[in-house]
């Protein structure tokens, strides 16, 4: 009877969902927490559009965000945090691949998980796959692994921020280091403030810079021909802060693409949540969540401390 009423009302329960999100004020983890809903008790009438919108909206707020952003203010956090990003992905790689041994995890589907942790979720994990001959399942299990984890992080890290009292920069440090994907980095950086929010987009992009050379390397490894650009989104972010600097005089205009950009993020982290259903989370198998759940607490952790110390 459930699965027939749902079925029956699917679609417009779902169209009221992308309207709901569309409402000025709502916060990005509550659109994320409303999507997951929708998600696990299976009102997602096109779970392939849904996917492909996701992405595109995600892509289209970041390029967004960028307009509000003076060229300066992207190449200063950028460079300050080039080498601790570097770091943390060769640190991030070394313990996931260990920690893939220990638990005798599969040797494609170990280094997947540890790549999307260490660069950038499911966009690292979608441009190492090929590189590597990984199979669908193993990239499968690697993406829900992953994605399950982005989900507690935008909730949970905005919680933990306000508790140790952090700082916009320093929050914005830690979401754009230790979050994997970039849509669960600026919904949790959104929801703890502006400034957070510019400093983790910045952070993140050039974490995931990343991607480029890292496939490279798994390609010479595995001497694969498959290969791997810069993501278009980033060269487009960096233009828009670009276009913001060379014209400051249209400063309003900015604004105003700044600010309908979060509102897409907000749609687009809706699209997210919906996609993480019962049939995905089945996918997740026990020691490679294990797996995943401590190389991420191990990054997390690692990363708090250092910004609290104030050695990043």
């Amino acid at each position: 009877m459930h699965t027939t009423f749902t079925h029956r009302y699917a679609k417009a329960i779902y169209v009221t969902g992308i309207a709901f999100c569309l409402v000025p004020g709502i916060s990005p983890a509550l659109a994320l927490g409303v999507g997951i809903v929708f998600g696990l008790i299976g009102i997602n009438p096109w779970p392939r559009y849904s996917a492909q919108a996701s992405k595109i909206l995600l892509q289209s707020a970041v390029v967004g965000l960028g307009f509000g952003l003076p060229l300066q203010q992207v190449w200063t956090v950028g460079r300050a945090s080039f080498g601790v990003t570097l770091a943390g992905i060769l640190l991030t790689l070394g313990l996931g691949i260990m920690f893939g041994r220990m638990l005798h995890i599969p040797k494609h589907t170990s280094l997947l998980v540890a790549c999307g942790t260490a660069i950038c979720g499911g966009s690292a994990i979608a441009a190492i796959a090929p590189t590597i001959q990984a199979e669908d399942d193993e990239s499968a299990i690697a993406l829900a692994t992953v994605f399950t984890l982005n989900a507690v992080a935008l909730v949970l890290f905005p919680v933990v921020g306000h508790l140790l009292h952090m700082g916009q920069n320093q929050f914005g440090t830690w979401a754009g280091m230790a979050i994997h994907d970039t849509s669960s980095v600026v919904g949790a950086a959104a929801s703890y403030g502006n400034a957070a929010l510019e400093h983790a987009t910045t952070v993140k992009l050039t974490r995931a810079l990343w991607i480029v050379p890292v496939a490279f390397a798994a390609s010479s490894l595995n001497r694969s021909k498959s290969r791997t650009r810069i993501p278009m989104f980033i060269l487009l972010f960096i233009a828009a802060a670009a276009i913001h600097t060379l014209l400051p005089q249209a400063q309003p205009v900015w604004s105003w693409i700044s600010t309908s950009a979060k509102q897409l993020l907000v749609l687009s982290l809706f699209f997210v949540g919906t996609a993480l259903t019962r049939e995905l989370l089945r996918k997740v198998g026990p020691r490679t969540f294990i797996q995943g759940t401590a190389l991420w607490l191990c990054i997390s952790g690692l990363t708090l401390l250092g910004i609290q110390g104030g050695l990043i």
